[in-house]
């Protein structure tokens, strides 16, 4: 199996990683989670686990993007390397991204969302130059 798909793989441990803080957060700031009415109580979560929260939400809608493009990357480039590179800096930069979601960086977090999206682009180009 590729680096680039074993990024793919990561992605989602990064993306339900971080989704501890949010459950943890729900429970201290109500006593229990509420598994009958969970979105209910995540849309009341303030601070930490509700950036925690918003940014698993964040990764959930990155994550098929960037798994369509390691796929378009892997079955039409011969590029192996960038498209391992490009793909090991999404994963990178996703995880950078989510700590700067829980330590509320603000624009410093979406800079990194931005270099995210381009390496996610260049993913899915990469088959029109190799």
């Amino acid at each position: 199996m590729s680096v680039s798909i074993w990024c793919v793989i990561l992605f989602l441990f990064v993306t339900y990683g971080v989704r501890w803080w949010a459950v943890r957060g729900a429970i201290a700031q109500e006593g229990r989670y509420d598994n009958s009415l969970p979105r209910q109580q995540q849309a009341r979560l303030t601070g930490l686990a509700a950036r925690a929260q918003a940014a698993h939400l964040n990764s959930l809608e990155a994550f098929a993007p960037f798994a369509a493009a390691v796929l378009v990357a892997q079955g039409y480039s011969q590029l192996d390397g960038l498209r391992d590179g490009l793909a090991v800096a999404v994963l990178l930069l996703r995880g950078l991204y989510c700590w700067g979601y829980l330590g509320d960086w603000g624009h410093g977090r979406s800079l990194v969302w931005a270099l995210g999206f381009l390496a996610t682009l260049a993913l899915f180009l990469l088959p029109a130059f190799g």
